[in-house]
């Protein structure tokens, strides 16, 4: 008895442990607000929002539609193969075999990478035919290795007799050969789809702007905070599964166990099996061959008109993507990156020709000391007076004529923290380091964002190559670690929001949004000085629809249009009849989001230091996190 209870404990702690994690998804899909430390209340606009967000949608039946092309693709390429080599003699067949097994045995990241510059040295434009040939290429090798083994269990004798008899050798092929080596075919196939379905890295290197599967979507989607949307397709890809899975395991022809031989079974109607075996796997297929075909056609029915933007996740309106397509007729083409270091090798390399990119300060620097960008007409951009001389005047830190880049968003560095459990003047980076605040700490898991605290506390600079000045700062944030609870990026919007933590550091932006969801937060920028830093459009010198890009910036310099991105985005924007157009007038006289420039302790620009720099940076970080 005390056995069977103790089995039964064990099954449901691994259930738990299985399920657990399936079941807050389910529940954040049906909350009504958007972080996860807040219950807002019961909700479907998720779902709604789910299959109004094109991008989304695209991304997953883009991906439906790749898998299975390129595993149909790779089945029959690879089948043909594994029998071409299956007629060799032994000695070539080894070898073939080897080279067929290298692709598996190495990492994905090389194959990604070796054709991507493959793709660019044969001038191919990366996008939807590039993923579907890297895709075919590395399914290949799954189903020569799947059909193989059942090659070598068919008899040639069988094969040759149906010849002796008169049989064409490809009617021999698919009269005798085939049906043997079939289940080693659907094996292939299915694990072609599989790895092609499951597949981010090869994707990620191979695609080409405004296109997205699921896995590059998704990635795209965590480091820059998951969306709510993306909990209502989880919730609705593992119910589907479960819907697949009990369809599979529901028999229609009920059968004898042994136990019920003496028992009447009543056979399912011919209606009962026809909507099983029939109408839902058609109604299945229907619907992914049609949503994937609208999405398919959506996207490539662009005009010749068109500007390619790269821009940040969630850093500007929809709408107002919508509203200039419709006011001008220009097609946008958009992309996401996630940071600036993953921005730079693409423009770099040249693979991609980008119109639009927005880049934070010393990235431009980077950019122009490498020559990748085009002086901007600014006759094509009149709007471009709306933006405030304070702001021009920042950015000739990175920008040291103005003639490169226009700013977007600003914002600064400091610490936000919890009246309710701070209840002392917080004025200064020092609070950090105070033992009394242990494991309530959020730290930016950034290198240069920790080290200018650290720098900035000890009043140095936040932009400093001194190394005893750098070691300094390095031994201050070992010092510090013990304290900390995490070192989070996007992170410190919920735990701050949730009374997880007490102190954060976190950009203004983000701070504004934690306001509002939470009214005991509050914050400061500290005395000793801080990070203002600035994102701006430029145009890559490779860019093939410059004037579509200098329209394409106008109209984000409009007043209206700049309020439109304020609001959707929260972080400040440098455009100033913007600001005056805000109607709230506590966001508007916010010294959060539009704070007196000339009234700020030493406001510093995180400026493009070097490789050597970079690496040094790099080396005392590590050590920071190894301790």
């Amino acid at each position: 008895m005390i056995r069977k209870s103790l089995h039964k404990i064990y099954l449901a702690l691994i259930f738990i442990l299985l399920y657990a994690p399936i079941v807050t998804l389910i529940v954040l899909s049906f909350n009504n607000s958007k972080t996860r430390a807040k219950w807002g209340g019961f909700t479907l606009k998720w779902y709604r929002q789910l299959f109004q967000n094109e991008q989304i949608m695209s991304a997953l039946y883009t991906t439906l539609i790749i898998s299975i092309l390129a595993a149909g693709i790779a089945t029959v390429i690879g089948t043909a193969a594994a029998i071409a080599i299956q007629g060799m003699k032994q000695k070539w067949r080894t070898i073939y075999m080897g080279l067929t097994n290298i692709p598996m045995m190495n990492a994905e990241i090389v194959m990604g990478i070796s054709l991507m510059l493959l793709f660019i040295a044969l001038r191919i434009t990366l996008g939807f035919g590039t993923i579907l040939i890297a895709h075919i290429t590395f399914n290949i090798p799954y189903v020569i290795l799947s059909v193989t083994p059942k090659l070598k269990q068919t008899s040639k004798h069988t094969y040759e007799a149906a010849m002796d008899l008169g049989a064409s050798p490809l009617q021999a092929f698919f009269k005798v050969v085939f049906p043997d080596i079939m289940p080693g075919v659907l094996s292939g196939f299915m694990l072609a789809f599989t790895m092609s379905l499951d597949d981010f890295v090869i994707t990620h290197f191979t695609k080409g702007p405004g296109i997205d599967t699921l896995s590059t979507k998704i990635y795209t989607e965590v480091r820059k905070g998951i969306k709510p949307e993306i909990y209502a397709l989880s919730t609705i890809m593992f119910v589907s599964v479960l819907v697949l899975l009990l369809l599979i395991n529901y028999s229609p022809d009920a059968q004898d166990d042994g136990k019920t031989a003496k028992k009447k079974v009543k056979r399912p109607s011919k209606m009962k099996k026809l909507i099983v075996r029939r109408v839902i796997p058609a109604m299945l297929c229907l619907v992914v061959i049609g949503g994937g075909v609208y999405y398919a056609t959506k996207n490539q029915m662009m005009n010749e008109e068109k500007v390619i933007v790269y821009n940040w996740g969630e850093y500007i309106d929809p709408e107002v993507i919508t509203l200039f397509e419709e006011e001008t007729g220009i097609d946008v083409v958009y992309e996401e990156f996630e940071t600036n270091e993953i921005l730079y090798p693409k423009v770099s390399s040249g693979a991609i020709a980008y119109d639009v990119v927005c880049p934070s300060d010393y990235m431009i620097q980077r950019m122009l000391e490498n020559d990748l960008l085009a002086e901007i007409n600014f006759d094509n951009i009149p709007n471009v007076k709306y933006i405030g001389k304070e702001y021009m005047e920042q950015s000739r830190q990175f920008d040291p004529e103005n003639k490169y880049s226009i700013p977007y968003c600003w914002g600064t560095v400091g610490i936000l923290y919890n009246k309710t459990m701070v209840d002392e003047p917080v004025d200064s980076w020092g609070i950090l380091w105070d033992e009394k605040y242990k494991d309530s700490i959020l730290m930016q898991d950034s290198v240069r964002d920790a080290f200018a605290v650290a720098l900035r506390y000890l009043g140095y600079s936040l932009n400093s190559t001194d190394l005893d000045e750098l070691n300094e700062a390095m031994e201050l944030l070992v010092e510090q670690k013990p304290l900390v609870q995490a070192y989070v990026i996007d992170q410190v919007r919920d735990k701050m929001i949730g009374n997880e933590a007490a102190i954060g550091v976190i950009y203004s932006g983000e701070a504004i949004y934690t306001q509002w969801e939470n009214p005991d937060l509050e914050y400061v920028i500290p005395k000793e000085g801080t990070n203002i830093w600035i994102d701006s459009w430029v145009i890559p010198k490779n860019a093939e629809h410059k004037e579509n890009a200098e329209k394409f910036l106008n109209f984000l310099c409009r007043p209206d249009i700049a309020l439109m991105n304020f609001e959707y985005i929260t972080y400040s924007t440098p455009n100033v009849a913007a600001q005056e157009m805000i109607e709230d007038e506590t966001i508007r006289n916010s010294e959060v989001a539009f704070p007196d420039l000339s009234k700020l302790p030493e406001m510093e620009t995180f400026r493009y230091l070097g490789p050597e720099a970079d690496a040094v940076y790099g080396e005392l970080w590590n050590k920071v996190k190894s301790n």
